[in-house]
């Protein structure tokens, strides 16, 4: 895990750092330069046939962050109409059974090219099969390049304990968890994570995945805490944790550690539902309303 600068450093669970323009400004993001290639190659897979909107929200996110280049793999049958839906991608087509579920089978050989020039890859908006996902998880962690870092989300996270255990070994130290508290419960075999629960079970998931969690309005990453400071409860819409999620792997792309893109993403979505509150009211607007408002707040702190 990249180390956090001193003055950016979080708090421990009983006073986390708040997250603030302040800090943020003290933890500026890589400037993008250069080429869509430069700026970062993001990969977002996911898209069961039936749910193929995440990886839409989640790719626009990427690139509405700063990331130069997308591709993304879903479900075969439905690739050709993301591809039109999201003219801006490279669009793979990934084995699914009769009911339009990603079963992982050849994912590793149909998306080697992809998974060898990624400089960060997302897995799980949109998916909906915990035995295909995890079969998903072992070709494709199988065939990445070892400092790649990985963003896990939806099914893509509840998947990883019933992945084979050198998936999990191989992505320790590049992991990036996105958990809601349901979620989170699952990946920590719990019925559930109630509100006051949630800093203490997203440490454990840290500790034990050797990675960085943000669930909730909490970031965690080897025993430090950061949390939010702004977004209110209309963040709780449909497609909102694909736009975090997105978001994530974009800052990724272009650069940035695996705590300070979550912490940095977390905050910027919750600025752009701030924003929306003016226009709407707290609640009413749409996730993909969400990802349109990325570049604006990005600019407001400097983060482009």
């Amino acid at each position: 895990m990249v180390e956090v600068p001193a003055a950016v450093r979080g708090g421990d669970a009983d006073s986390p750092r708040p997250v603030t323009p302040h800090l943020l400004e003290d933890w500026p993001l890589p400037e993008p330069e250069g080429s869509k290639y430069s700026r970062g190659q993001t990969l977002v897979i996911g898209g069961a046939r039936a749910t193929p909107g995440g990886v839409l929200l989640s790719g626009r996110a990427a690139l509405r962050t700063g990331a130069g280049r997308l591709s993304v793999a879903v479900a075969a049958s439905v690739a050709q109409h993301v591809a039109v839906a999201l003219p801006e991608c490279g669009a793979r087509g990934l084995a699914e059974d009769e009911d339009g579920s990603v079963t992982g089978e050849g994912a590793g050989d149909a998306l080697a090219k992809e998974l060898e020039r990624a400089d960060a890859v997302l897995v799980g908006p949109g998916l909906d099969s915990a035995k295909g996902t995890a079969r998903l998880l072992d070709e494709l962690v199988s065939r990445l390049p070892e400092d790649t870092p990985v963003v896990l989300d939806a099914y893509g996270l509840t998947s990883l304990p019933q992945a084979d255990p050198a998936t999990a070994r191989a992505l320790r130290g590049r992991l990036v968890l996105t958990p809601n508290a349901h979620e989170l419960a699952h990946l920590l075999g719990r019925d559930d994570v109630d509100d006051d629960e949630v800093v203490e079970g997203a440490l454990e998931a840290a500790e034990r995945f050797d990675a960085v969690v943000g669930a909730s309005t909490v970031v965690v990453a080897g025993g430090e805490v950061w949390e939010m400071t702004t977004g209110d409860t209309g963040l709780g819409t449909s497609g909102s944790g694909d736009v975090v999620a997105g978001a994530t792997v974009g800052l990724l792309s272009r650069g940035a550690s695996p705590v300070q893109a979550l912490v940095w993403a977390k905050y910027v979505h919750a600025a752009a539902g701030d924003d929306l509150v003016m226009r709407f009211g707290r609640v009413g607007y749409l996730a993909g309303e969400l990802v349109d408002q990325l570049p604006r707040v990005l600019r407001s702190l400097r983060g482009n």
